[in-house]
């Protein structure tokens, strides 16, 4: 018994031990918001001081010491996930998760972003400011690397992280580019639908532009199935641990529309959530320059922004800037396939993937006139003919980085405009609003036509030297708005009009958050700030009440019970809105789900069909299929001697979606609110592990919100209990140049990607809530509400 309580006393003293070590450990790993901190190649000393939200505001006597800082500063809150962006574009994630991730790296590894990389960095101009200045940037982070306390993540994985290159820079904004890209998602199965069931089955899905009825103007002032190729790129990018871009609003009101005479900006561009989140803030002031601004993890340069002069942001495009092509090989010699002309060879690269624990896998990559050969890399995706992947970024001369250092450093509307030419890809809605009343919407992107008989949305031929041919677009056409008589611009990745007559092709979202937008800024003309945090928060669909009631007439009243009824009478009297105690969005959201089911997975079967449910074209089709008796998709094509009609689909996926609300909330509609329903967690990559992910995750939160309503807070249509938050706004933010120093914002989380940092999540709450904090400006108060750190010259 005596040796029992040794033995028991011992183990407690190790856990007690073990526990004691673990916080301690973790301890250290806290990051440094009050220090002197000697930094070589600084010339003057240079003050920062930390907010109380963690947001730097570096004071320094010029910009490339600023800079170096801010790498410094980026590098201790965000070395993590820097080292997940820099890892993603070459395929080295890998190195440190292990044969996991060989689909992702084999994939992007062939996508070419490295190249565009190189071919940028030996095209920079080493003299210019951009170059001094990201050098500058990679001084800092690196002597953070080699001075600073390691992430908590690197302990655990075991990392030893090497030198920040300008390469990992330009590889982070390849990445972000290619997840703007909507074409590797929709392309294939659009082919493999036409190629196993006809057009016939396309002419809902608005192929032609036919449903982007909310458009912006401009104002001057064979089945190969091809959905295996869907279904594995959109794994990759789902099981990636760094979020892609969604989609996004903004709007920019102008002087005579707002109660005190001056331009109110806001912007909360839509990503994937994760955790740590996408924004790192931080202020920058000097003598001769001054910005705000959002960076992504490992770039120079924010991306979005504002001082007391002007404030710029972005939204999703969605052009098609991305094709794909089935070449034709040599039967008689598979190295070579055939162009308009003649056969050419394919071009040839080794490139050697590290993998954790395993030995080194060596990829041949393939590549035509058209791009790099990406079906050798799909899993699962099987053909005689490669593809070839054709995107516009890899393609055309990369000036990324000079094109964001020029929007963080226009001195008017015009210097600002021209910069955004330098953007071939992505495609982009670049809002801006300055203090001198302009304001501007102006799309990026190097545009162009397509022979009349090509349709991009579809697999292209490599050979018939017609379907690669393109007529490049000017700059001077792309759709821009600036100053219109409107008096305010928005954009919320819906269509434009036609461009000569041409109208673009692309992968737009439905009219319904274009309306709401629209129609809320026609009406007033007295605009407060707060008035625009309100309208950024809200939660209510301009179509889903008219899908209700088209829906509602078609339904077989035979058919339903008293619950059934119950449940439309919720429907009938709902206004659209999505709050947390509503009770209609559960049912309509359900009902949602069941439709597309009963309706599109007979034709698709199961894989295609979840496939289907994660594309733009979905969105689309819901409001015009809701009244359109006439849809071949109505019939089942598994029932033998029937021809279904909307009705009994209509019917029966709602006799369905009751039955799926009693399993999961019970009998009592009253009891079907929203908050029950709809929730977000914060997901870390290493929080898959249940042992880690109290510690690393953040949530889960009830949150109002829903797919497409300005509030747009995404998820898949299920039939499970719970609609998992996905995406949505990365940061809600709004500038009023009437008092430019009391403008707001938000995080979903916080600014810092530490776990030990009480700035990891010391937002959360308050963006569910629709809070907002204030982005200081003003040297006095930031002062008060801050901790200092002074950075000193290293002799």
């Amino acid at each position: 018994m005596k040796i029992v309580k040794k033995i028991s006393f011992v183990i407690i003293g190790l856990i007690v031990v073990l526990v004691f070590s673990v916080v301690i450990f973790l301890q250290f790993k806290k990051p440094n918001y009050e220090a002197e901190i000697a930094l070589r190649l600084l010339s003057q000393p240079t003050t920062t001081y930390i907010d109380n939200y963690g947001i730097p505001h570096i004071y320094a006597e010029n910009e490339i010491d600023a800079q170096r800082v801010l790498g410094y500063l980026h590098a201790q809150e965000r070395l993590w996930q820097m080292e997940l962006m820099r890892r993603i574009a070459p395929g080295k994630l890998s190195e440190i998760f292990g044969s996991t991730m060989l689909k992702n790296d084999k994939f992007f590894a062939t996508s070419g972003m490295e190249e565009s990389s190189e071919g940028a960095i030996a095209a920079l101009d080493k003299n210019s400011e951009t170059y001094k200045l990201t050098i500058a940037y990679l001084e800092g982070i690196n002597q953070y690397i080699k001075e600073g306390t390691m992430p908590v993540e690197f302990s655990i994985l075991q990392i030893t992280p090497e030198k920040y290159t300008l390469k990992d820079v330009y590889n982070i904004f390849g990445y972000m580019s290619f997840s703007f890209a909507m074409a590797q998602k929709t392309d294939p199965l659009l082919t493999d639908i036409r190629d196993s069931l006809g057009m016939e089955y396309l002419k809902d899905f608005g192929i032609h532009g036919e449903l982007g009825t909310k458009q912006l103007k401009s104002f001057k002032g064979k089945s190969s199935h091809f959905s295996e190729m869907t279904k594995s790129i959109t794994s990759l990018l789902n099981q990636s641990p760094v979020p892609s871009f969604i989609g996004s609003n903004s709007w920019v009101i102008g002087a005579s529309k707002t109660k005190n005479g001056k331009v109110i900006f806001a912007n909360d561009p839509h990503i994937m959530f994760s955790q740590p989140g996408t924004w790192f803030e931080a202020h920058i002031v000097t003598p001769k320059h001054e910005m705000y601004g959002y960076y992504l993890a490992g770039t120079p340069f924010p991306l979005l922004g504002h001082n007391h002069k002007y404030a710029y942001g972005l939204t999703m495009f969605e052009n098609d800037d991305l094709d794909f092509f089935e070449e034709h090989q040599n039967p008689g010699n598979p190295k070579e396939y055939l162009t308009s002309t003649a056969y050419k060879k394919f071009n040839f690269k080794q490139k050697i993937i590290k993998v954790k624990d395993s030995s080194d896998v060596v990829l041949s990559v393939k590549s035509s006139i058209h791009g790099p050969i990406i079906s050798d890399v799909i899993t699962g995706f099987s053909t005689s003919k490669p593809i070839a992947m054709s995107w516009i970024y890899t393609q055309e001369k990369n000036q990324i980085l000079d094109a964001i250092y020029g929007l963080s450093h226009a001195k008017n509307l015009e210097e600002f405009h021209s910069k955004i030419e330098l953007i071939h890809a992505p495609g982009l809605n670049i809002m801006y609003g300055d203090s001198q009343n302009n304001i501007a919407w102006i799309t990026s992107g190097k545009l162009y036509k397509m022979d009349k008989s090509v349709n991009p949305n579809f697999i292209l031929n490599g050979s018939n030297g017609i379907d690669d041919k393109k007529e490049f677009l000017s700059f001077s056409d792309n759709p821009y708005s600036i100053n219109p008589p409107s008096d305010y611009v928005y954009s919320s990745n819906n269509q434009t009009a036609a461009i000569k007559g041409y109208l673009y092709p692309g992968y737009y979202l439905p009219k319904d958050r274009a309306m709401r937008i629209d129609e809320l800024l026609n009406t007033k003309n007295d605009w407060t700030q707060k008035d625009v945090e309100k309208m950024i928060n809200d939660n209510t669909s301009s179509t889903a009440t008219e899908i209700v009631s088209n829906w509602i007439t078609a339904l077989d009243q035979s058919q339903l019970s008293d619950t059934d009824k119950n449940a439309v009478a919720k429907l009938k009297k709902w206004t659209g809105s999505n709050n947390l105690n509503d009770i209609a969005p559960t049912i309509y959201n359900k009902w949602i789900y069941f439709y597309l089911k009963n309706t599109f997975e007979d034709e698709l079967g199961k894989e295609k069909f979840d496939l289907f449910l994660g594309t733009h074209i979905m969105k689309q089709v819901i409001e015009a299929q809701s009244k359109n008796n006439q849809s071949v998709w109505w019939d089942n094509i598994k029932t033998k001697n029937k021809k279904e009609t909307r009705s009994q689909i209509v019917t029966f996926a709602f006799k369905e979606a009751i039955k799926n609300l009693q399993i999961n909330f019970g009998t009592d509609v009253n009891a079907w609110t929203w908050n029950k329903a709809h929730t977000l967690e914060y997901n870390h990559p290493l929080g898959k592990v249940k042992l880690l992910k109290g510690f690393f995750n953040v949530g889960p939160f009830e949150i109002p919100g829903a797919n497409e309503v300005i509030n747009n807070l995404m998820y898949t249509y299920t039939d499970e209990k719970i609609n998992k938050v996905k995406a949505g706004p990365s940061t809600r933010r709004i500038i009023d140049f009437s008092d430019v120093e009391n403008s707001v914002s938000i995080l979903p989380s916080g600014n810092s990607g530490n776990p030990m940092s009480k700035h990891y999540n010391d937002q959360a709450e308050m963006y569910v809530k629709g809070q907002f904090r204030k982005m200081l400006l003003n040297k006095k108060e930031i002062e008060e509400l801050s901790t200092k750190m002074l950075f000193k010259p290293k002799h």
